[in-house]
């Protein structure tokens, strides 16, 4: 019978959810609620005070000190560490540490961004009085308006109250996620602020898979008597000894100028193959269009043009003119493929 369901899309409807399950699409609806009513909040007030934030930020001649105690400590840290990564020099300060001796960390030409769901937190009342005796500017992120640490801050980031998933209402864990959402969209806007660039971005991710795809094409590529090539006018019994020789399954073809005129690639063979081929100019069979990247482009989009045109290996060009050559298993050996 058509468009009837399946027994077995029948059975799985009727199933009933673990309790697992349910525990877990419960946390995620009460969190993803936690997300929307703090979109909203942007949209309607908090974002003027969200704009003063970033601008504080971007005029501070130093550095952006987060602090938070507990799970807010926990978020702090993270914050503090998205920041350094995506150029807005930053650190975390504990605030109970801060209190014996790591205010020294704290400079005038500093800004300050405390994290504290009721703002009422004791341990940061030193951090706070500090701010306050040496104006440097201080920025709070808080649930509570009328809070201690709102009344001291230049800027309140006031989030939205929203239950906590956890079933008790105890443990942080809506708030925290709120707390990280706004941390992580200060990052973003200042990034795109300084006009930061993913060049920039693998100045502070050298390592791991990330540091891997932030490398550039020059980075990776087969340079020297490594990459190979053939003038046009050449017989392709020269090209075939040359294509051998390198290894890459291809042979790219210059000019008199030494600029790229075209390449050789095994599919070239195939689809040239006759008793004749060895003896025919490199110029009857090449092809003259073929896919290239610049050494000062990023490896992971050398790696987007082999997937997208479904090629194994591209020529490096330079005004024109090759100055390596760079095969997949070059992207493999070093991770990015």
């Amino acid at each position: 019978m058509t468009g009837a369901p399946s027994s077995k899309a029948a059975a799985a409807a009727a199933k009933p959810r673990s309790a697992a399950i349910a525990s877990a699409l419960s946390t995620l609806e009460t969190e993803a609620a936690g997300l929307a009513a703090l979109i909203a909040a942007v949209g309607n007030g908090l974002g003027e005070a969200f704009e003063a934030a970033v601008g504080l930020i971007l005029g501070a001649r130093g550095r952006v000190i987060v602090t938070g105690m507990g799970k807010s400590g926990h978020v702090a840290r993270k914050i503090a560490a998205t920041l350094a990564s995506t150029g807005t020099p930053s650190h975390y300060v504990h605030p109970a540490e801060a209190s014996h001796g790591d205010l020294g960390m704290v400079a005038p030409e500093d800004v300050i961004v405390a994290l504290s769901w009721s703002g009422e937190t004791a341990e940061l009342r030193d951090i706070v009085d500090y701010s306050q005796r040496f104006d440097v500017p201080l920025i709070a992120i808080t649930s509570n308006v009328e809070s201690a640490l709102a009344r001291a801050a230049r800027v309140v980031l006031a989030l939205p109250l929203a239950p906590e998933a956890c079933p008790l209402g105890l443990a942080p864990t809506t708030s925290t996620l709120m707390q990280l959402a706004m941390g992580d969209a200060l990052a973003v806007t200042l990034l795109e602020s300084r006009g930061f660039t993913a060049r920039d971005f693998r100045t502070f991710h050298p390592g791991g898979k990330l540091g891997a795809n932030l490398k550039f094409v020059r980075d990776v590529m087969r340079a020297g008597e490594a990459v190979p090539l053939a003038r046009t006018g050449a017989l392709m019994g020269e090209v075939l000894v040359e294509m051998s020789a390198k290894g890459l399954g291809c042979v790219a073809v210059v000019g008199a100028d030494g600029r790229l005129a075209g390449i050789v690639t095994d599919g070239d063979l195939r689809r040239h193959m006759a008793n004749d081929l060895p003896t025919r100019p490199v110029d009857a069979i090449m092809s003259r269009a073929p896919k290239t990247v610049r050494p000062d482009q990023m490896a992971s989009e050398a790696l987007r043009i082999l997937n997208t045109a479904k090629i194994t290996a591209l020529m490096v060009v330079d005004d024109g003119r090759p100055v390596g050559a760079l095969h997949i298993h070059d992207l493999l050996h070093v991770g990015v493929a």
